[in-house]
């Protein structure tokens, strides 16, 4: 996959799942909040959060509301490679995308 064919969200996601498999972010250890990964990188503070979303998704890390984002106890082990966290992040967004879509139809239905 070419450099531009990778969304900003999906940079995000690689960049710190690989620092949390290399061992740059240990278990236990905070991620930078939003405000700031989202300067970082120049993206929005929805594009992190989505970036967010696919690390836990992945179990790398875990959130806290108020105190922020964590690396996991069991993300230091290979959990997945690159392509089984692409397909995790595929299948939750269709999953969030089903879940839209049978809102949108219970209001029109309703």
């Amino acid at each position: 996959m070419s450099s531009e064919a990778v969304q900003p969200y999906q940079r995000i996601t690689q960049d710190y799942a690989e620092q949390i498999r290399s061992g740059r972010l240990s278990a236990g250890a905070k991620l930078p909040g939003i405000r700031a990964i989202s300067a970082e990188y120049g993206v929005a503070a929805g594009t992190v959060q989505r970036a967010l979303a696919e690390l836990r998704i992945a179990g790398l890390i875990y959130s806290h509301q108020g105190r922020g984002s964590f690396v996991s106890e069991n993300a230091e082990k290979p959990v997945a490679d690159s392509t089984a966290l692409a397909i995790k992040a595929l299948e939750a967004q269709v999953a969030e995308l089903a879940a839209r879509l049978d809102r949108i139809e219970e209001r029109q239905g309703g």
